[in-house]
């Protein structure tokens, strides 16, 4: 069993977990970008976990719901097949799935689950987060004295012993510098240690899906670069170096090679962060050239959702793959996995250059991506995939707790590090939610906090809380989906400032108790193309939001291979009493269609992609 958490120990974890974050909403930048390390060679810093905070909307819905899921797991079923590995007794029920004892990787996400209970609990001050991280962590460590290979079965220690290792040390950091588990921080060399005699000496590129190797050497660098900082351990840092993806991956796409087609899509997407991570403790800009251009090659085989990797497979652009992808297949995005891998490296491409299309990139696939997935159960039931073919549906994935339900709580509860980003005397708006960012500047206490209901609406506020007067810059993302310039108003007045589609409006002075800030982004319908070769096949957009069109028949979903419906020409009218919900008018009432943002949609069938009429 478990062991029972006292009192004391209870107060000193959290008092420590607090202690840790006294000086959080100070410019430092948290652990995520490295316990310990200097702050990343660019230009802004993202806010740590709890200097910002959801207050209300979409993303604070489905945050709080991530939180209770996780937070009420069964610590004995979490532990149990670490403890029948280990020999000790192992009560509790079997976890079945990819997770449990007979699983295609006994145990694989513990560390993610940790990770992810350690962020949200880091974020919202519930203890209950740490204690449940801290209890983990010490059952964690006792199969671990018992048996020093740190996995849970034969199938994590063959099929992906580098996955498995990388999600133990995120979850040891984050236990560490959220929930103040010192413990943590000493059992990363062990279990290093432990894991290497099963992983392959060399940085081993896994190309495709099927067929081995399956292991993803290459995402380790981030992780252990990090592992690095916080141990004082060079050999980690080592091996962080011996573990980049150079020659066949970092080195062609640093020389603005694309040579993405054809390879795993998730892993090779966080590689990317990998690479950011190296230029950070490096210095070495074919790095930073690297996940830019990585990031650039990406958008060019995304679909309108902001996903991408149909089958798990990146394709060539300038082809037929994706477009023809919407007909033969209903696997069309890795969704948690890959918008976790997506949101990672927009935040570094963020910080590296404060430039506005990361943050339209990043909200798109929150919206349309994390967003829009369907929620776990209780039983192990968890979305994988999210599917664009004619007449889908949103289902879980057939295996239970597989990869997607470690990045499901780990990305979500990173939604707080993309609202908003800081430099010396400026403070960046970059996703517009209901939310409160709290910082110092000039040793005095400033906050600001949205209110809005965007994307349904077009208006964002926004509220200035301060001590006393306080001179700083307010950098507004302004979207790249705009057709012309929005509407600022400070205080009521027109504000006279650039405020250009794809870039940040600054709104420089000395900011007061109670000054407000309005912004109105105008969101007419939009179709775009698939792709620039299929200009006829579109999805329509609304602002950052994907529109899919309701399917009411009664007939059975559609499966792969039924062609694409014809999207119309009638114009879309508000349905009355439903907001975001839109009506295609010029069609018999037989053949009308509703339309409702993606991640609205629950338990209905519908279509994504369209011919244009």
């Amino acid at each position: 069993m478990i062991r029972r958490t006292s009192r004391r120990t209870f107060l000193r974890t959290v008092a420590s977990a607090a202690a840790a974050g006294a000086m959080a909403p100070v410019l430092a930048p948290a652990w995520a970008e490295g316990a310990g390390v200097r702050a990343a060679p660019g230009r802004l810093h993202d806010f740590p976990y709890g200097a910002v905070e959801l207050t209300g909307g979409p993303l604070k819905a489905q945050y709080d719901f991530i939180h209770a899921h996780y937070l009420g797991l069964d610590n004995d079923r979490l532990l149990k097949p670490y403890r029948q590995h280990a020999g000790l007794a192992a009560p509790g029920l079997d976890m079945g799935g990819w997770y449990g004892e007979d699983g295609f990787i006994p145990g694989h996400s513990l560390g993610q689950y940790i990770s992810g209970i350690a962020r949200l609990g880091r974020t919202t001050g519930d203890p209950a987060c740490h204690v449940k991280v801290s209890q983990l962590i010490d059952g964690f460590a006792a199969a671990l004295a018992a048996n020093p290979v740190p996995y849970a079965g034969p199938g994590a220690q063959k099929v992906w012993p580098a996955y498995v290792l990388d999600k133990h040390i995120i979850g040891l950091l984050d236990a560490y510098a959220l929930s103040g588990v010192e413990r943590a921080r000493s059992l990363i060399p062990s279990v290093v240690h432990g894991a290497l005699p099963y992983i392959s000496p060399v940085s081993r590129d896994r190309i495709g899906v099927r067929n081995p190797p399956y292991d993803e050497t290459y995402i380790l660098p981030e992780n252990f670069f990090a592992a690095a900082h916080l141990t004082g351990d060079a050999r980690l840092r080592k091996l962080a170096v011996h573990y980049l993806l150079d020659a066949p991956y970092f080195d062609p796409l640093a020389r603005g090679e694309d040579v993405l087609a054809g390879r795993h899509a998730y892993s090779h997407v966080m590689a990317l962060s990998s690479a950011a991570r190296a230029y950070v403790e490096l210095g070495d800009p074919r790095y930073r050239a690297a996940a830019a251009n990585g990031w650039k090659f990406l958008g060019m085989q995304s679909y309108a959702s902001g996903g991408w990797g149909p089958n798990e497979l990146l394709v060539k652009p300038d082809t037929s793959q994706l477009v023809d992808s919407l007909t033969t297949t209903a696997s069309h995005f890795e969704t948690p996995c890959g918008t976790y891998a997506s949101m990672r490296l927009a935040r570094y491409l963020m910080r590296f250059t404060a430039d506005a299309r990361y943050g339209d990139g990043l909200e798109r696939v929150m919206y349309n991506g994390l967003l829009a997935v369907k929620r776990p159960d209780s039983d192990g039931n968890s979305p994988y995939y999210s599917s664009y073919n004619p007449g889908a549906t949103k289902v879980f994935y057939p295996a239970k707790w597989p990869c997607c339900s470690g990045t499901l709580v780990q990305g979500v509860a990173d939604y707080v590090r993309n609202i908003y980003f800081h430099a010396p005397g400026t403070i960046y708006v970059n996703i517009f939610t209901p939310s409160r960012a709290r910082w110092l500047v000039g040793g005095r206490r400033v906050s600001l906090a949205q209110e809005t209901e965007y994307p349904a609406d077009e208006l964002v506020t926004l509220h200035v809380e301060a001590d006393a007067p306080a001179a700083f810059t307010l950098m507004i993302r302004i979207p790249g989906w705009l057709q012309e310039e929005p509407e600022i108003r400070v205080n009521g007045g027109r504000a006279s400032v650039s405020a250009a589609p794809g870039t940040f409006a600054a709104l420089r002075r000395t900011w007061k108790r109670d000054d407000r800030i309005e912004l109105r982004l105008p969101q007419p319908f939009r179709q775009e193309p698939v792709d620039p070769a299929h200009r006829d096949t579109v999805a329509l957009m609304r602002g950052p939001l994907l529109y899919c069109a309701l399917d009411f028949s009664e007939a059975q979903p559609a499966a792969p291979g039924v062609p694409l419906a014809a999207l119309g020409s009638g114009r879309l009218e508000p349905v009355a009493g439903s907001r975001q919900s839109y009506v295609q008018t010029g069609r018999t009432q037989r053949q009308e269609r509703v339309f409702v943002p993606f991640h609205t949609v629950e338990n209905e069938s519908y279509d994504v992609y369209f011919k244009r009429a």
